[in-house]
């Protein structure tokens, strides 16, 4: 066997395990395939994004920047649970037939929410209130106050974009991915990835 055949064959097996003790969060699966011979390691990686590296123009700027990613990453999983509880509850109210059924099972699921929900949002900050309403706009396609009138109704939705004015927010404010929120939409790609 010559030096060079073996190096190469040495190299290979040094990939292969490197590659099998990488990071399991990035592996999807993996597989070997012979052909003719050849016998190739064959790995599916999770999408990465790269974006061009941030320059802050001051502390102030930088400090922005990082307190999106502490509320994106404390939001973002109740955005995607509230989807997955709103899918849920949209399934069920359409197998009811009539409204008084689906008002009393809408008061019997609410109940469970604000049990499952209230000690963790009681905790967290005026952003990252905030941050989940531009969440759930972005996992959902419908603003917080259209949430609150499809399920509470128009006077109460109303009452709670009036609540939300006196401490200057809004449930009417839409995410916006390509102009005024793509910073957030920046650190939930790379969040999701797993790379921040």
């Amino acid at each position: 066997m010559t030096q060079k055949r073996f190096i190469t064959i040495v190299g290979a097996i040094v990939v292969s395990i490197n590659l099998l003790a990488a990071d399991a969060a990035y592996i999807d699966s993996c597989m070997v395939r012979i052909e003719n011979g050849d016998t190739m390691y064959m790995a599916w990686l999770h999408e990465m994004w790269v974006y061009p590296s941030l320059r802050f123009k001051n502390k102030k700027q930088e400090k922005f920047y990082w307190k999106t990613v502490r509320d994106v990453k404390k939001c973002l999983p109740y955005a995607k649970s509230i989807t997955a509880d709103i899918a849920y509850a949209d399934a069920e109210l359409a197998k009811l037939p009539d409204e008084q059924s689906r008002r009393k099972w809408w008061r019997v699921y609410e109940k469970q929410l604000f049990k499952k929900y209230e000690k963790d949002f009681r905790g967290m900050y005026a952003s990252q209130g905030r941050m989940l309403m531009l969440l759930l706009d972005r996992e959902t396609d419908k603003t917080s106050y259209d949430l609150i009138k499809q399920y509470k109704g128009k006077a109460i939705a109303n009452f709670w974009q009036f609540i939300a004015k006196l401490f200057r927010n809004d449930l009417k404010e839409e995410y916006d991915a390509s102009d005024k929120d793509r910073i957030i939409e920046r650190v939930i790609n790379l969040v999701e990835a797993g790379q921040l």
